[in-house]
């Protein structure tokens, strides 16, 4: 389904040949690795982004993250501090310190408005697929979350309902409360649906094909930066899943300034 562009002020329909690079960095958080080591598994066809984790794609940050995890994951903006500093995006742990300096880019850094991606979910028990938004952190206080929506293939019933997170996390912002919690929704995620989110700075209103689901107060009021991506948690497999390849399948994202 192709966008409708002239309700929005920015919209990628992903029918380019490759992604937009001015916009896009196809690595998922590199500083605390490096670009070789995390880039994404992805492909443009159909007019959609395809988001993916084939087996042998090794591990993000292994031997150090927990849980071991594979990601490809495509994000708007990019910045650190130089090499052997603590300043990067989305720090995993304490005193982690950066392996590979970023240079700033900020292709698509929206502070409100209403945002909206349609997308499909294509997930085993041992993956996770997600639209989440980042504080660029261009202070360590500007750092909350707002999760448009993210599921886990356990939370999965096949073509009947899924369990959708959406939500506030802070972290290091003091102004922002954890608010956050996994809806269940009569949801076949493997189909395309719209999530999307209205924010101002009173209030984030969190909405699935147009129909608002939960609301959250006092979200964070300064840029922030897209987050797409696909997880695959190995030690979460059955013994039966090796070949398991998850998706996440992005038709369209797009976003409009409050009036």
């Amino acid at each position: 389904m192709p966008v409708d562009a002239a309700r929005w002020d920015v919209a990628d329909d992903f029918d380019g040949a490759d992604l937009d690079l001015a916009v896009w960095v196809p690595h998922y958080l590199p500083a605390w690795s490096s670009r070789a080591e995390t880039a994404a598994t992805y492909e443009l066809r159909d007019s959609c982004l395809h988001l993916s984790v084939p087996p042998g794609q090794g591990l993000w940050c292994g031997g150090d993250h927990r849980p071991a995890m594979r990601v490809s994951g495509v994000q708007s903006g990019n910045a650190s501090g130089p090499v052997g500093s603590t300043v990067g995006q989305q720090p995993y742990r304490e005193g982690l310190v950066v392996r590979e300096e970023q240079p700033p880019q900020w292709g698509w850094t929206p502070r409100g408005g209403r945002l909206e991606m349609r997308a499909r979910f294509v997930l085993s028990p041992r993956s996770m697929a997600a639209w989440w938004m980042v504080g660029l952190e261009d202070r360590p206080e500007r750092s909350a979350e707002i999760c448009v929506a993210e599921v886990f293939g356990d939370a999965v019933v096949p073509g009947e309902s899924a369990a959708v997170g959406m939500g506030l996390h802070p972290f290091r912002d003091p102004d922002v409360a954890e608010d956050f919690a996994a809806v269940r929704l009569p949801l076949d995620v493997a189909e395309f649906h719209t999530y999307g989110v209205s924010w101002t700075p009173d209030r984030t209103d969190f909405l699935v094909d147009g129909h608002r689901v939960r609301s959250a107060a006092r979200p964070p009021w300064y840029p922030v930066q897209m987050m797409l991506a696909v997880f695959d948690f190995p030690e979460r497999s059955t013994g039966d899943d090796a070949e398991a390849v998850p998706e996440l399948v992005v038709d369209w994202i797009a976003g409009a300034a409050t009036s």
